[in-house]
């Protein structure tokens, strides 16, 4: 660097200073000022701490989904795994530092501002198969893990009057829920009473094209609040999340269940889930779908940890 200082009438100075700069240098300046000013302008800030901001602001959350459990589930599709396969899950669990939660959890964390654990997952399992009870149930005491159990409340009375304790196809009673509740380990959801059924009339829950909207609201909230009804007189608790019969969403249904009192939903999307504070991101919840004949280290590794 070269600088000369000349005096000038007046008392002022005039500084000179000259610079060599090498032509290298000059484009690590030019792509410095490139990365820090027209990056920004052209996708915005928050691009440059995405990745902090997501740390920091949101939770990544895996929801599993479990049907049944059978001892053999030879012929019996993908919705059915073996009682060692769920324990293997739990052991994967357990040894990986995960943490169980359950809806209230969530909700706890929204609405009053409540810590999660470090690492939540939350298993939760669709209808209130009778094998949930006699093969899941003792695994999560044995663990010591919880999960979110949503009946189908017309079978639940149905096997609560038959006594039918077949695993292939009987249901919990509501005995055997209110056992489970009880436990601490098992959260009763909202399932449907009597809208699990696909026919030419309706798939679920979800809306017919020609039916008009006051009958669909009354159908769909009639079959809910009777399911709210018999869960409050069977286990004194009411459900705070409906869990969408074959995922059969329609676009007035959520609007609907929030109008209804319900703080979150549950669909059968497979994906993780990114939560932060806000109410809405507690509807339409996803859930990965548990297949059969993988082992837990594959199933959590290119499922759930990729």
């Amino acid at each position: 660097m070269l600088a000369r200082v000349n005096s000038e009438k007046g008392g002022l100075l005039r500084m000179y200073v000259n610079f060599r700069i090498r032509k290298p240098v000059l484009a690590l300046l030019v792509a410095a000022a490139f990365i820090l000013v027209w990056l920004p302008l052209s996708y915005g800030t928050n691009m440059i701490f995405s990745s902090v901001s997501e740390s920091v602001d949101s939770v990544r959350l895996p929801i599993l989904m479990y049907h049944s459990i059978l001892k053999t589930n030879r012929s019996k599709g993908k919705f059915v795994i073996t009682p060692d396969v769920f324990e293997g899950d739990l052991k994967y669990i357990k040894e990986n530092g995960y943490t169980t939660i359950v809806m209230q959890d969530l909700i706890d964390y929204v609405y009053e501002n409540k810590d999660l654990p470090e690492k939540p997952i939350m298993l939760t399992f669709d209808d209130g198969y009778y094998n949930n009870y006699l093969y899941a149930f003792p695994l999560l005491k044995e663990y010591e893990c919880k999960m979110v159990l949503s009946p189908i409340g017309k079978q639940t009375d149905i096997y609560s009057e038959n006594k039918d304790k077949n695993p292939n196809y009987a249901h919990c009673s509501w005995g055997e829920l209110k056992e489970m509740q009880d436990s601490g380990l098992v959260e009763i959801q909202n399932h449907s009473y009597n809208m699990h059924t696909i026919t030419r009339k309706r798939r679920g829950t979800k809306k017919n094209r020609s039916e008009s909207f006051e009958h669909y609201q009354n159908a769909l909230c009639s079959d809910i609040d009777l399911m709210q009804n018999r869960v409050a007189d069977f286990l004194g608790t009411t459900p705070t999340t409906f869990v969408f019969p074959f995922g059969a969403v329609s676009k007035c249904s959520l609007d609907i269940l929030h109008q209804m009192g319900f703080k979150a939903t549950l669909s059968c999307e497979g994906k993780i889930n990114k939560l932060t504070k806000t109410p809405e991101g507690l509807y339409g919840l996803y859930r990965i779908l548990r297949p059969p004949n993988t082992s837990s280290e594959s199933f959590f590794k290119n499922k759930i940890e990729k």
